[in-house]
């Protein structure tokens, strides 16, 4: 078995992950409350969060799962805040030496890669191998609040990025307009509730590169235009027409995206379609790929909600699975802040 161990930012967590039955157990301490009132993540708070929070969960965990089962262990490496991934990498290389087992970096961009198939792994285990070589090659969306990268997974299982964002990530345009409209941190589900009794035709925001032939994502653009629209709007015109702005300025994110993911379709052949990362929790935007994935009968596999946000099940998984994403003690394993997927 293996044990996740995941540190990157504001969230600490631990998972057990199976190869023969799956996620055995998964913990999470999430540091979002803390964050709240500074309106985003304090990495040096953040660090101190995962110090105190680290032998708390492991000892949670001993009480599920003889840690003296654990084959190895897969630790998150990179990207991400370094004070966070240090203090994970310490404590995973610590429990390491006294199993004396294994210890591997894993990339967690490459957890957000695999994580939805932590799914179909579970299904049927012993033929996950089979089933996961016959989707491929397969097209992928990780969209959070830090990162937006499309990409594919070839038939060869290499990880190739195709296009990702030249400024702002989606997630952060979503919590970037929330807090213009005075919501709190993280703005992003407080969009989604708003916009459900909203007109997402009332107003009309930019779709950034949409007319680009590239494979590029910007955000940039559009919360300058929120903000210039905000700058003329009396305070008892905004309330009134609150739903009606984030439904509106949620549909442009949205169509951001799957304008080129539909672009890349049309160009080349996928056996399947997937989306991860926390802003795939937002039910409009699954609801859009569902309707591209259907526009190209292609199965769609998207994340479990538990495993969109910052998880160490998705480390654990991606440890077995992706051995291209992985760096080994004898490879002089290190923290990699700024760590690409590919």
């Amino acid at each position: 078995m293996i044990l996740g161990i995941e540190s990157s930012c504001d969230e600490s967590a631990l998972a057990v992950f199976d190869p023969g039955s799956g996620i055995v157990e998964e913990l999470v301490y999430s540091q979002i409350q803390i964050h709240q009132e500074y309106g985003g993540i304090v990495p040096d708070l953040a660090s101190r969060e995962h110090l105190d929070a680290f032998c708390p969960l492991l000892a949670e965990m001993q009480k599920k799962v003889d840690l003296h089962s654990l084959g190895s262990i897969a630790v998150t490496a990179g990207p991400g805040l370094a004070s966070c991934l240090a203090l994970g990498l310490a404590h995973g290389r610590s429990l390491a030496l006294a199993l004396s087992i294994p210890l591997v970096g894993v990339n967690h961009l490459r957890g957000h890669v695999f994580s939805p198939f932590i799914g179909l792994h579970r299904e049927n285990p012993r033929k996950f191998d089979t089933a996961f070589q016959n989707l491929l090659p397969h097209l992928g969306l990780i969209v959070s609040g830090g990162n937006t990268v499309l990409f594919q997974i070839g038939e060869d299982r290499k990880v190739t990025v195709l296009g990702e964002t030249i400024d702002d990530a989606a997630g952060e345009a979503l919590d970037k307009g929330a807090k213009l409209l005075g919501m709190d941190y993280p703005g992003g589900p407080l969009i989604e509730k708003q916009a459900q009794g909203g007109n997402a035709d009332r107003f009309e925001f930019p779709r950034g590169m949409v007319q680009n032939s590239e494979v590029k994502f910007s955000f940039s653009g559009l919360k300058t235009s929120l903000r210039y629209r905000l700058e003329k709007m009396s305070d008892s015109k905004l309330d009134r027409d609150l739903p009606d702005l984030c439904a509106s300025y949620q549909q442009a994110v949205i169509e951001s995206l799957t304008f080129k993911v539909r672009s890349v379709l049309k160009k080349q052949n996928f056996r399947s379609l997937g989306l991860s990362g926390g802003v795939a929790n937002n039910r409009q935007l699954r609801a859009h790929f569902q309707c591209e994935a259907d526009r190209k009968q292609l199965p769609l596999f998207c994340a479990q909600p538990m495993h969109t946000g910052d998880n160490a099940a998705m480390i654990a998984f991606a440890a077995f699975c992706d051995p291209g994403g992985i760096i080994s003690e004898s490879d002089r394993l290190e923290i990699v802040p700024s760590w690409k997927i590919g």
